[in-house]
């Protein structure tokens, strides 16, 4: 028999998250299924290097090793089933290494692997067929450059795989959310066509897929839970089989669940909120509603789902040229002039060697002088300061040039100002640049496979056979505010919470109203403008402003921001994680009696 609800713990946000999540969790006792989402753009690349280096390797071995293996006789025990995409590039080394540490701890939990997302063997003919960029219609890369293609898979495999006995279903590259709503699938039965029931279970799968980010992590309001920030709880949803969502921790431990941690969650990396694409369906989250249902418990509702893409999203990861960098400090008198002359000087120094030795010049360079408001351009009010960081970093084509950068960087030390120090071991080494380039291709090119014990079979992605359209019509923005009066400008944070991320070389940027009266001000003086003139030190692309009336938020999606992000970029934060930080600085005109009431 179904159950009308069930319970999901997020365990992982990336991979390199806490070790004692899982435990964490099974000691609630009461959960149905945990899941991990272990990958993102850079962590494939760097799961594709693990690969070329040695064939066995190429997925997460944390989660074999460190999240389930010390946990195993509890999820035994407990009956839970565990989902994850820790499988990385090589998913059947991961569902292999997995059953050998089940064998060891005489245990019969059953594994399946699903795979058919890695495309890389196909990376000539791919090459040859002229394919561009989904974002900006770039060149293919050069099939020798290529380290990894995927295509991002969905959930209906998972839940197959369920269906067919696992305990323990492993993935390839499938979408983050999608770890959960394949339990939501096989559990409630959900179909192709249950359009807004998926975008539900997309939503659930979203709000948990960073872990502790949806519990008072990374929250404008990080004072509100930072005493309990060593203990913070993982999240767990409750799924219900007409798309209803309450989420909740653990009891007794740290973090807070609230209308705001959950609200920044779901405005995290979803660029146009009436059409985030997914590969069982499109979600509109503009009418999603939140209302606070009890201490650390909070119901969501709304989503709205439409007809899945026909093509889908297939990002190659390739190797184009090196990079390095280091981080020295300055203390003292003009700190900052200081650290940025001798940044300056290391760079300027190496291209004459460069060319003394007939090597190109380097593909780009970047200078952040930390501590004195870099990151801010000419938003900053601070002259100087009297201690920083100064990140020096290059990119070249050679190896040897980027070598050769380090080595003047630290060779500048008795040459340079007063006030240098650093706390390192060895020299940093070069780095390769692993390059992002997405695409889409048709579903009908995908051919997934479910291994499970001795059997494998055959899986075709599906999709509803109804369609059904997004929304063509953008919802009706916030009334003109009350501009009667004296004004005061106040900083936005003390109006809404933000929270920002990327997806390749763009940053997501949402803003979440605190209070409803707040939100025409912020509406009315924040535009694609005003954002567009406050990231103009990063800004290359244009940015978009969508309205989400149901959470009081709007989302601002910023093109050609991170010099190419991930592993390409130089940036000391090339996937916007601050970025909302930023603009929380912003200053906002409001009514002088309105101001008064502020905390």
């Amino acid at each position: 028999m179904k159950k009308q609800s069930i319970r999901i713990g997020g365990a992982s946000g990336y991979w390199g998250d806490a070790q004692s999540a899982t435990s964490q969790l099974l000691g609630e006792g009461n959960l149905d299924f945990i899941v991990y989402d272990y990958l993102a753009e850079i962590t494939m690349s760097i799961m594709a290097r693990a690969r070329a280096k040695n064939p066995a390797m190429g997925y997460a071995p944390d989660f074999v090793h460190s999240a389930l293996a010390p946990n195993l006789n509890a999820i035994a025990d407990q009956g839970v089933k565990i989902i994850s995409n820790a499988g990385g590039v090589n998913p059947l080394a991961c569902a292999r290494a997995l059953e050998d540490v089940i064998k060891k701890a005489g245990l019969s939990l059953r594994v399946a692997c699903i795979t058919g997302d890695d495309l890389h063997e196909r990376a000539e003919e791919l090459a040859r067929r002229g394919i561009k960029g989904m974002y900006r219609g770039e060149t293919f890369p050069d099939a020798k450059t290529i380290a990894s293609i995927n295509a991002y898979t969905g959930a209906f495999a998972i839940a197959e795989a369920l269906e067919m006995g696992a305990d323990i279903v492993i993935t390839g590259r499938c979408v983050d959310s999608a770890v959960t709503l394949g339990a939501g699938i096989f559990s409630h039965g959900w179909k192709p066509e249950d359009l807004d029931l998926l975008a539900a279970g997309s939503l659930a799968g979203h709000i948990i897929e960073c872990g502790a980010q949806a519990t008072g992590g990374n929250f404008t309001d990080w004072h509100l839970c930072a005493d309990t920030m060593g203990n913070i709880g993982y999240p767990i949803v409750e799924v219900a089989a007409n798309g209803e969502l309450a989420i909740t921790k653990p009891h007794h431990s740290g973090g807070m669940v609230t209308t705001a941690t959950i609200g920044e969650q779901i405005i995290y990396e979803i660029d146009d909120p009436q059409n985030y694409i997914l590969p069982d369906v499109t979600c509109d989250f503009s009418q999603v509603k939140l209302i606070q249902a009890g201490e650390n418990r909070v119901e969501v509702t709304g989503a709205i789902g439409a007809s899945a893409p026909q093509k889908l999203k297939t990002v190659v990861t390739w190797h184009d040229g090196f990079r390095g960098g280091q981080i020295l400090t300055f203390y003292g008198f003009d700190a900052a002039q200081k650290a940025a002359k001798y940044a300056d000087a290391a760079i300027e120094r190496s291209r004459g060697i460069l060319r003394d030795r007939n090597l190109n010049d380097f593909l780009h360079t970047s200078v952040e002088v930390l501590g004195a408001e870099s990151q801010y351009g000419s938003q900053s009010r601070i002259i100087d300061a009297r201690e920083v960081c100064v990140k020096i970093a290059a990119r070249h084509e050679a190896e040897a040039g980027i070598s050769l950068l380090l080595r003047e960087i630290t060779a500048m030390a008795l040459a340079g100002p007063p006030g240098l120090c650093g706390f390192a071991g060895t020299r940093p080494r070069p780095s390769p640049v692993i390059a992002m380039f997405a695409f889409l291709l048709e579903r009908e090119e995908i051919s997934l496979e479910i291994h499970f014990e001795e059997k494998t079979v055959q899986f075709s992605p599906v999709i509803s056979p109804v369609e059904k359209l997004t929304p063509t019509v953008r919802p009706k923005p916030p009334g003109d505010p009350t501009t009667e009066g004296d004004m005061v400008a106040v900083p936005l944070i003390k109006l809404a919470w933000g929270r920002s991320g990327d997806k390749g070389d763009k940053a997501n940027i949402g803003i979440i109203a605190r209070e409803k009266q707040y939100l025409p001000y912020i509406w009315q003086q924040l535009d694609e403008k005003a954002v567009e003139q406050w990231f103009e030190h990063f800004l290359k692309g244009n940015v978009e402003r969508y309205f989400m009336p149901g959470m009081n938020a709007i989302n601002f999606v910023l093109d050609q921001v991170l010099e190419g992000g991930g592993t390409a970029s130089l940036r000391n934060d090339p996937q916007a994680k601050g970025y909302a930080q930023l603009l929380l600085a912003y200053e906002i005109k409001i009514p002088v009696e309105m101001a008064a009431t502020l905390l």
